[in-house]
């Protein structure tokens, strides 16, 4: 995983994370799930790069 998808994944997340904060304070149930919803996608993005990465990993293992 390259260094700007792991920051542009975690922004994502943060994002999603204040989105729901705003929502818990203002009581706002729309806001709240929206921000759940960005986080966990943030969440799974940096999942699949991680299995990229362990990927790669096994395969340089074995031509090495």
């Amino acid at each position: 995983m390259s260094f700007a998808d792991k920051i542009s994944n975690k922004i994502d997340e943060l994002k999603g994370a204040g989105k729901e904060k705003v929502g818990d304070a203002t009581d706002n149930e729309s806001l709240q799930a929206e921000g759940a919803t960005d986080r966990t996608e943030a969440q799974t993005k940096q999942a699949g790069e991680h299995l990229k990465d362990a990927g790669r990993d096994v395969r340089d293992a074995f031509k090495g």
